[in-house]
C-alpha cells in the first residue's frame, strides 16, 4: 500500500543511529582520533582529501589507525573535485596530498610520512624498509604499472589488448604465489606495512577492472581474495573501504581515463554496478550491518539541505521526492514520488560516496531505496557524471556542513 512521504522530523524521529568520531570506529568524518586518549597526545595532523578518496591518503590514513597513533585531521580539496584551498597551497605549494604534520615538522610523500612515522612510533610489524617488505614494495609497483597499461591505454586491436591482459595477470600470479608462502591470509605473517602498501591499489585495481575489463580480481584469484576477506575483519580497512561505484567513476579522471573494452561481461557488470542490484557485488563480503539502514538516515538528514540545493531538480520537487525515498529505505512501505522526478533521484544514487558519505552496506542500501522510488514514476537518468572532472562533488557546497 503506497503511503505519504515522512516529514524531515518523523524521519529524524525514527533515526537513532550514532557514531563517536572521535574514540569509535575508524569512519571518514573524524576530524580528531584519540583512541581514549587525550588531546595532550597529538603530535600528528594528517593533511588528506574531503573525499576520502585518494590512495596515498588511505595508506597512511590506515597505518595511523592500525597503530592508534592520536592524530588530527585537515581535509583538503584535490585538484579533480574543485579548488584548492589557498591555505594549504601556503603550506605545500605543489598541493599534493597527502601531507602531515609530526611535532610540527612537515612531511610530504605517503613512502616518505611512513618512514618518519615508524622512526618515531615503530613500525607496523614490519617496516616499509625491512628487507622482508622491500621485495613486497616492488611487486606492488610491478602490478601497479601493469594495471595501469591495460587500464588506461586504448589499444588498437583485440590482440594488444589480451596482451596487455596477460602480463597483469602474470603478474598477479605472482602476488598470488606470494601470499602464498605465508600461513595465513597475509603477505607476511601477520598484517603489516606490507599489506597496507598494497591496500589503496589493489582495492582500485578490483572495481575498476571489473567494471571497464569485466575481469573480476577478487573472484578469480583465490589467495587475494582471502587477503581481502582478511582486511575485512578489521574494523580499521572497513572504515576506509570504498565501493565499485564510487572507484569506477572517480578513477577516469584522477587516471587520465580508463578504456572499457565493451566485452559482453564488462557491459554486464557495468550495469550492475550502476542500476544494480548492488547487493552481492564482489567489493565487500562481510556480512552487512544491522544499523546500515539508520547509517544511510543518519548521514542524508544531516546534509539534506545542501543535498537539496546542489540537485538540478526543482527543491520543492526533490525535497518530497527524497523524502518518499528515505520512507522506503527505513520503513520499507512503498512511498511513490512527484511525477518528474525520476532523474533528480538517481542524481543522488550516482553521487553517493564510499567512504565519505556513508559505509559501503550504507551507500549500497540507499542507492537501492533512491532507484526503487525513482522507478515507480520513470527511467530518466540523472546529469551524467563527468569524465574529465568531479567539481559536481566540489566540497565547497557543503562548506557549511563538511562530509
Amino acid at each position: 500500500m503506497a503511503v505519504t512521504p515522512l516529514s524531515w522530523q518523523e524521519l529524524e524521529s525514527l533515526c537513532k543511529y550514532r557514531v563517536d568520531t572521535i574514540n569509535g570506529p575508524t569512519n571518514s568524518q573524524a576530524r580528531l582520533r584519540l583512541f581514549g586518549g587525550s588531546e595532550n597526545d597529538v603530535r600528528v595532523t594528517l593533511y588528506r582529501d574531503h573525499h576520502a578518496w585518494c590512495p596515498y591518503c588511505q595508506k597512511i590514513w590506515l597505518w595511523l589507525e592500525e597503530k592508534r597513533i592520536p592524530y588530527r585531521v585537515q581535509k583538503v580539496t584535490m585538484f579533480c573535485y574543485g579548488k584548492k584551498e589557498n591555505w594549504y597551497k601556503r603550506k605545500v605549494p605543489s598541493g599534493m596530498l597527502p601531507a602531515l604534520e609530526l611535532d610540527g615538522k612537515l612531511i610530504t610523500e605517503s613512502d616518505n610520512i611512513l618512514i618518519a612515522l615508524e622512526r618515531v612510533f615503530g613500525p607496523l610489524q614490519w617496516g616499509m624498509l625491512d628487507p622482508q617488505v622491500l621485495p613486497l614494495r616492488q611487486l606492488e609497483r610491478l602490478l601497479f604499472r601493469a594495471w595501469c597499461l591495460w587500464l588506461c591505454y586504448p589499444t588498437s586491436s583485440t590482440t594488444e589488448e589480451q596482451r596487455n591482459r596477460q602480463q597483469f595477470i602474470d603478474i598477479v600470479n605472482k602476488v598470488e604465489s606470494t601470499l602464498g608462502e605465508t600461513p595465513g591470509p597475509y603477505f607476511l605473517p601477520e598484517f603489516s606495512t606490507a599489506d597496507v602498501v598494497f591496500v589503496p591499489y589493489v582495492e582500485r585495481m578490483n572495481a575498476s577492472l571489473y567494471y571497464y575489463k569485466g575481469y573480476s580480481l577478487r573472484e578469480e584469484n583465490p589467495r587475494l581474495g582471502a587477503w581481502f576477506d582478511a582486511l575485512e575483519t578489521r574494523s580499521t580497512y572497513r572504515g576506509t573501504q570504498s565501493d565499485f561505484h564510487t572507484h569506477a567513476h572517480d578513477l577516469p579522471p584522477q587516471m587520465g581515463g580508463c578504456w572499457s573494452n565493451n566485452e559482453p561481461q564488462t557491459l554486464l557488470n557495468q550495469k550492475r554496478v550502476d542500476h544494480g542490484p548492488w547487493l552481492g557485488l564482489p567489493d565487500v563480503t562481510y556480512p552487512e550491518p544491522e544499523t546500515s539502514r539508520q547509517e544511510a538516515l543518519y548521514r542524508i538528514l544531516k546534509h539534506h539541505p545542501s543535498l537539496i540545493r546542489v540537485n538540478p531538480a526543482p527543491a520543492e520537487l526533490f525535497d518530497r521526492a527524497l523524502r518518499c525515498a528515505l520512507t522506503y529505505l527505513i520503513t520499507g512501505e512503498i512511498c511513490p514520488p512527484p511525477l518528474g522526478s525520476d532523474a533528480a533521484l538517481r542524481y543522488l544514487r550516482d553521487r553517493i560516496s564510499v567512504p565519505r558519505d556513508m559505509s559501503i552496506y550504507a551507500a549500497k542500501r540507499l542507492r537501492e531505496a533512491l532507484e526503487t522510488t525513482a522507478a515507480l514514476v520513470g527511467d530518466k537518468q540523472g546529469v551524467p557524471i563527468p569524465l574529465e572532472h568531479r567539481r559536481d562533488q566540489d566540497p565547497a557546497n557543503f562548506v557549511k556542513v563538511p562530509f
